[in-house]
């Protein structure tokens, strides 16, 4: 009797592809590739850039900035069900991610072209990037249920998550070096800045293609009419929103996880600003910051993709959210150096559980055949969250005359509140729920 490997699903289907190792690394892998531009140029350089340079500090252009990423987010969000429909009912998830990887990478090469006083075009290439990258982001992750056992998803999906940081550490180290190096080689900072995009825009596709080379598609192709998928797909919106679903664990938990990712995705979007204009952190500085952050965050997605497996996804995501707390009330008591280092680290150990955490749990609340599906649900419900968070907290801080100090404890309230609905949801019932829907 063959020995089954405890991470890769097995298939007694003959007509399956088996799942291959390299497949799972080419999986984690894309994690590696598409979280440059998220650490590049959402959270860590052309977020403070734009605000400081391309906008010249305007009282508006924090505020313009969150509205630019939340209008991106709205486009997944309102786009997430149909793809998610069309992408199972065809087997089109690694096409689909081919396409808007490429278009994320092309984008990002293009912000080199924003400079002073560009503000509509910074703004429209933002939309159309992070829009691409979020659509990316459902797609990759429909593959989980597809590639591991239930007892190994946590794994799995912390190792994505630590791939992705380290990507990310990799990328921005270089960024960093090519910043501060402008002097030397007869430059200025803005240029290497605009260079850095360069760099993030080629990285995103040239780490992605082994994805695109080994990842297999599992989920056999039932093409159906487009009208049906698009009824399909507003059925399943309406579903999740108004409470009528079939799955109503994974509904209570979308609802937690528009909670407690609205607490992360502020965060990740106003970190440069928040240390620069807040705190009183150089360029250099902050990009030093969320460097080490980075570090600390693969380092608990991966420490946590192990505790998810033994204590379950929920009491795991229900740790991260405490830390999440913990963080911010340092940061609200001292802005002390040492204390900022602590709260920014601490909080970086939980943003990597907290999203490996929730992705599993998504994953092991996914029916059989509705993969890509249940997991445009679950962009819907993060980028539903990423519209929430980042623009009620620019939105704060421009009502309190730019006090973000203001605008982060209102963010505390996002995670109190994910905590609250995380115990309402039942992980066991919900497999059950999951397994008759797929049966």
């Amino acid at each position: 009797m063959a020995v089954r490997h405890p991470l890769r699903r097995h298939y007694a289907d003959p007509g399956v592809p088996p799942v291959r190792r390299r497949e799972l690394w080419a999986w984690a892998g894309f994690d590696f590739a598409n979280s440059g531009y998220t650490t590049v140029v959402i959270t860590a350089i052309f977020n403070a850039y734009f605000v400081g340079v391309v906008a010249a500090g305007a009282d508006w252009a924090t505020f313009a900035w969150t509205a630019a990423l939340s209008l991106s987010y709205a486009i997944v969000v309102a786009s997430a069900p149909l793809i998610g429909l069309y992408a199972d009912a065809h087997a089109r998830k690694r096409r689909l991610l081919v396409a808007t990887t490429l278009l994320c990478a092309t984008g990002t090469a293009a912000l080199w072209f924003c400079g002073p006083g560009d503000v509509a075009l910074a703004l429209a290439l933002i939309v159309v990037t992070n829009a691409a990258f979020g659509t990316g982001e459902n797609l990759i992750a429909a593959f989980l249920p597809e590639l591991a056992r239930d007892e190994g998803m946590g794994r799995l999906s912390g190792y994505g998550w630590a791939f992705g940081y380290g990507g990310a550490v990799l990328l921005l180290a270089i960024c960093l070096w090519w910043v501060q190096g402008a002097d030397g080689r007869g430059s200025d900072t803005v240029t290497a800045v605009r260079e850095t995009l360069l760099f993030t825009g080629a990285t995103v596709l040239l780490a992605a293609l082994p994805t695109f080379w080994l990842l297999r598609e599992r989920t056999p192709s039932a093409p159906r009419p487009f009208a049906a998928i698009w009824a399909t797909s507003l059925e399943r919106w309406r579903g999740m929103l108004g409470g009528v679903s079939d799955l109503p664990q994974l509904r209570r938990f979308l609802a937690c996880i528009v909670a407690f990712q609205a607490g992360v995705g502020t965060v990740i979007t106003i970190a440069a600003i928040y240390t620069q204009q807040a705190l009183g952190f150089t360029a250099a500085e902050s990009i030093q910051l969320v460097l080490v952050v980075n570090i600390t965050a693969a380092l608990g997605a991966a420490a946590f993709g192990h505790l998810q497996d033994r204590i379950g996804h929920r009491n795991t995501l229900a740790l991260a959210l405490l830390g999440w707390l913990l963080a911010i009330g340092l940061l609200a008591v001292s802005d002390a150096r040492a204390v900022v280092w602590v709260a920014a680290n601490l909080a970086g150990i939980c943003m990597g559980a907290s999203q490996s955490a929730g992705r599993a749990m998504v994953g092991s609340l996914c029916p059989a055949g509705r993969e890509a599906e249940v997991f445009g649900l679950w962009g819907l419900a993060v980028k539903t969250a990423m519209i929430l968070g980042p623009l009620a907290y620019g939105a704060i801080n421009w009502m309190a005359d730019g006090r973000h100090e203001v605008a982060l404890g209102a963010t505390a309230l996002f995670f109190v509140l994910g905590l609250v609905l995380l115990a309402r949801v039942d992980v066991a019932r919900g497999r059950v729920e999951a397994g008759r829907v797929g049966a």
